[in-house]
């Protein structure tokens, strides 16, 4: 058995050749440490506003702020000045203190009086207007302020325009002429001015010279009607109406104005802006 074992085992292993053992298993190398990929930064952001304009332009828009901001503040201190009490400032710059307020941004301080107004005030006007043919016509009187009044009833945000413009022009006409309409003081020529062109541009729109007519003479009146007092009241007021009617102007008399004109239109568009 033994022999048979031998020869077998020789037998597989050839003749000639001795039986060897198996080679050692080679080990093979660690693997390398795995590293962690860096995280990929987000893309940026796309700008706006001013940091998405070129530098030319954010240097524009810088100066425009500038000169806004300057404004604001040289308005709030020609206001300020205005209302404050006589000073050293107002003393030496009063004109020109008043040709910033006046008349556009004027302050009324009625609201807290002790006795307000009373009485209701519309102003009116009415146009003599040349026709196609060489005829002349003159139309009905526009109540301009009961179309302010409409305008502003029911409205939740008036424009300044609307609530402001005709009653402070017409202020300032008052307290400029005597009661014989006749101007007193160098105000009193701007508050005609400004005072006509607004009446003129409130005719231009109502359409009071008609297809192929020219208004050429202007004329205004104010109608003043007292409030009734309260039940509880024991005040008599007359409830009949007062006119007070304004000369006729030439509508001609604006281009002859020349820089008084022109000053007091850019004062009327400020007040509707």
């Amino acid at each position: 058995m033994a022999d048979a074992h031998d020869a077998g085992s020789a037998a597989r292993h050839g003749p000639d050749e001795e039986p060897q053992d198996a080679p050692p298993a080679v080990a093979s190398p660690p693997a390398p440490p795995r590293v962690a990929a860096a995280p990929v930064p987000p893309p940026p952001e796309p700008r706006t506003g001013v940091a998405a304009l070129s530098l030319r332009y954010q240097i524009g828009a810088a100066l425009a702020l500038a000169v806004v901001a300057i404004a604001v503040c040289v308005h709030i201190g020609m206001v300020f000045l205005h209302v404050a009490p006589p000073n050293t400032v107002t003393k030496q710059h009063g004109k020109a203190i008043d040709d910033w307020i006046y008349p556009e941004f004027e302050q009324n301080w009625k609201l807290f009086a002790p006795n307000p107004l009373q009485q209701n005030i519309a102003v009116q006007v009415r146009a003599q207007v040349g026709t196609a043919d060489g005829g002349t016509r003159t139309t009905r009187w526009y109540d301009l302020s009961a179309q302010d009044g409409r305008a502003i009833d029911g409205n939740l945000l008036p424009s300044h325009t609307q609530q402001n413009e005709l009653r402070r022009a017409w202020d300032f006409f008052v307290a400029t002429h005597d009661a014989q309409n006749r101007p007193v003081g160098l105000r009193g020529a701007l508050s005609e001015t400004y005072l006509r062109h607004i009446v003129e541009l409130r005719l231009e729109r109502a359409n009071a010279a008609g297809d192929g007519g020219v208004v050429e003479r202007v004329q205004v009146r104010s109608r003043t009607t007292n409030v009734r007092p309260p039940k509880w009241s024991d005040e008599q007021v007359s409830d009949k109406p007062t006119d007070r009617m304004l000369p006729w102007w030439s509508v001609q008399a604006d281009k002859a104005d020349g820089a008084g004109g022109a000053g007091a239109l850019r004062g009327t568009e400020e007040g509707a802006r």
